[in-house]
């Protein structure tokens, strides 16, 4: 039995979801980060937990192509972004390797991207979480509560790290409220919106005044984001896309292949993809359950003169009681994926085509392999990589039913 405090060589056979590199000790799987796929490394174990052994990178044996050096001087201790020693290139191409790995190994599925969609690799993040504590403003360390103090992220927007700069001076001010724990921006690179999300107390409206003092464009409440063809406005607790550069081509990709009269879209948030539906099938339904986007939603339609029937409504709760099947359907769920429900009342309605759009590909390889049972095949896959240097896979899988299974209960679809 080796010493399990003793370094140690190791082979990384492949990168896995979550941007670890996965490599076999004596039959035992070995996750560590920061390394690629092909690697010789020596690493230094750290106490099991859960029967899962990891260990940190000690020492690189025999670097692949394709390893760089990291533009920021946070990585590694930063939580945030996981693939900067990588070229971008090789990032896209592990994406890709770990997509066609999970839809097989999860959903046995075989698929692969046929098309991927990229941007500008920095610079993208137009929202941005940041911590508080002692005086200090950042990010968290990787699997800590303790922050990593930044003056500056490579990955967040111009008008973003601006507004980190006047922060980090407003935080050595006294009229600071030191009870604030954690802040996020939201920009359109015009305007700078501003929420406390976890404060001990509530927040004097003398602070958000200052803000507006200080920092140039300071929105209060809402914002409104052009993309798409369309401008929507976002209220401070609604969700919309963190890359200000895809949005357009995300929702490009997410309606490639929308047609017929009736359409709906599920999780419509404040209606990103239901406008540009709305230009391209006769009658479209937004579901939406947050109470705020709902109302960002019904002032997006309005104000573009789209009209939109939108129900507050839970996208399990709105299935439930459709009677009949429209021609298209758009499913942007959360991480979660569509779940139990949503993919049988799915399998049971039979819409002619499904469109989902998924981050996270083990809950979409769980929900297709449901939907394949049901008669449906995957016609079109396409990764959008919204979040370079980070582990993160934003895929759209267009779905196209073919034929019925018959004497298969849904039941029996849901693995």
């Amino acid at each position: 039995m080796p010493d399990p405090q003793t370094n140690f060589d190791l082979h990384i056979e492949k990168l896995v979801y979550g941007g670890e590199g996965l490599g076999r000790r004596e039959g035992q799987v070995v996750l560590v980060p920061f390394v690629l796929p092909g690697e010789r490394v020596t690493v230094a174990p750290e106490p099991e937990r859960g029967g899962v052994l990891r260990a940190r990178l000690a020492g690189l044996a025999e670097p692949v192509p394709g390893r760089v050096n990291p533009d920021c001087p946070y990585f590694t201790r930063c939580g945030g972004c996981h693939y900067q020693h990588a070229s971008y290139e090789l990032q896209l191409e592990v994406k890709r390797s770990i997509l066609v790995d999970t839809l097989r190994r999860v959903g046995k599925i075989e698929a692969a991207p046929g098309a991927t969609v990229v941007g500008e690799p920095w610079g993208y993040r137009n929202r941005m979480q940041f911590h508080l504590a002692r005086g200090l403003i950042g990010l968290r360390e990787a699997r800590s509560h303790r922050i990593c103090p930044v003056e500056r992220c490579p990955i967040s927007s111009p008008r973003i790290n601006a507004t980190l700069t006047t922060l980090r001076e407003m935080i050595r001010d006294p009229r600071w409220p030191r009870f604030v724990r954690s802040i996020e921006l939201f920009s359109n690179e015009t305007e700078v919106q501003l929420n406390v999300l976890d404060a001990d107390r509530p927040v004097a409206r003398r602070f958000f005044d200052w803000c507006a003092e200080r920092i140039p464009g300071a929105a209060a409440g809402t914002l409104d984001y052009p993309a798409a063809g369309f401008t929507y406005r976002v209220w401070n607790r609604s969700f919309f896309q963190t890359n200000r550069f895809l949005a357009d081509a995300l929702a490009a990709e997410a309606l490639a292949t929308a047609e017929g009269e009736r359409a709906v879209d599920l999780y419509a948030g404040v209606g990103l993809f239901t406008l540009p539906l709305a230009r391209r099938c006769g009658q479209v339904t937004a579901i939406e359950s947050g109470a705020g986007a709902v109302r960002d939603l019904q002032f997006n339609s309005e104000r573009a003169g789209v009209p939109v029937r939108i129900e507050h409504a839970t996208a399990e709760m709105f299935l439930q009681r459709l009677s009949d099947s429209p021609d298209f359907v758009l499913a942007d769920p959360p991480r979660s994926g569509l779940g139990k429900e949503v993919v049988r009342r799915l399998a049971e309605l039979r819409p002619p085509r499904l469109t989902i759009v998924a981050c996270d590909p083990a809950t979409l390889a769980r929900d297709l392999a449901a939907l394949v049972a049901a008669g449906y095949r995957v016609e079109r896959l396409a990764l959008v990589d919204l979040f370079p240097q980070t582990f993160h896979i934003e895929t759209v899988a267009h779905l196209r039913r073919d034929y019925a299974i018959t004497g298969t209960s849904p039941d029996s679809m849901i693995r």
